[in-house]
Parts: structure tokens; C-alpha cells; sequence
């Protein structure tokens, strides 16, 4: 049993506050790495498990949900908020705290989605984006690409 699991047994389906990442990975053409879960389209990323670095769960993610090997993550920004209370369909709810990193750094692997959590892992041109993102995700692009263009100007 995991650590989110054992908070669920003490305190049942109440709101907590859970800190997670997710991973801005672009490959060589700029392209963005996205997954595909029974949930549509998303950024790869999850939960930090106990005693594992941000960037150490940044990595272990994008390796269990795309089979990439990535390094030089660099902190982008941070997503919370009440905005952003999450209702699962067995009635928890969670707040994130989501730490946003980017990297370019792929240094291996190859891109083959876990077929449990991520049916599908592609890189998209940022004109060809999936349509169906969640409000997390599409926050964080819109930060990251504002950002992105005033540092290219």
C-alpha cells in the first residue's frame, strides 16, 4: 500500500493536499511530449512518493509513462490553488501542488507508452495540440509559453 492509499484509510475522502510534477518535455524540434490516458490528453507527470526528490519523480514519471530517459529538468513554475481541487470518481479529493519543469535533455529510451496508466505517448507540434486539456495543463502551457517568449525576444 502506498502512501496515498494510507492517508486515504486514516482520513477517508477528504480534501488533501498532494504535490506532484509534471514534465515539459521537447524533442529536438521543439515538438511537446504528451500522453494519452482514459482521461484524453495530458502532460506526463504524477505524484512524489516518500523520500524521492522533485526531480527524481519528473524522471521516474516520464520513464513509466512514455519509456524516455530524461535529465536536466529545470523548475518552471508552480500550479495550486483552489482552482485546481480535484474530485475523483470514488468520491477523494485532492488539491495539487503540481512543480512544473521543462527539459530538452532526452537521453534515451524509447517512446512506448505503459499501456496501464498512458495508452498513447507522441510529441506534438504546439499549432497541432490535442484539443481535449485539462485546465491544469492548459494553464501550464500558457505560462510556460509567455514565458518562453519573453526570455526569446
Amino acid at each position: 500500500m502506498g502512501y496515498i492509499e494510507e492517508l486515504r484509510e486514516l482520513i477517508g475522502t477528504r480534501a488533501l493536499i498532494l504535490t506532484g510534477v509534471v514534465v515539459v518535455v521537447l524533442d529536438q524540434e521543439n515538438r511537446l511530449l504528451m500522453v494519452e490516458s482514459d482521461k484524453g490528453w495530458k502532460l506526463p507527470g504524477g505524484f512524489i512518493e516518500l523520500g524521492e526528490s522533485a526531480e527524481e519523480a519528473g524522471r521516474r514519471e516520464i520513464w513509466e509513462e512514455t519509456g524516455l530517459i530524461i535529465d536536466n529538468l529545470e523548475l518552471i513554475g508552480v500550479i495550486s490553488g483552489k482552482d485546481f481541487l480535484t474530485k475523483l470518481s470514488n468520491g477523494d479529493e485532492y488539491f495539487p501542488v503540481t512543480l512544473v519543469y521543462v527539459t530538452k535533455d532526452i537521453k534515451g529510451g524509447f517512446l512506448t507508452p505503459d499501456g496501464m496508466e498512458t495508452q498513447k505517448a507522441e510529441f506534438f507540434h504546439w499549432s497541432f495540440l490535442p484539443e481535449d486539456l485539462c485546465v491544469r495543463d492548459q494553464s501550464i502551457l500558457q505560462k510556460y509559453q509567455i514565458k518562453e517568449s519573453l526570455v526569446n525576444r
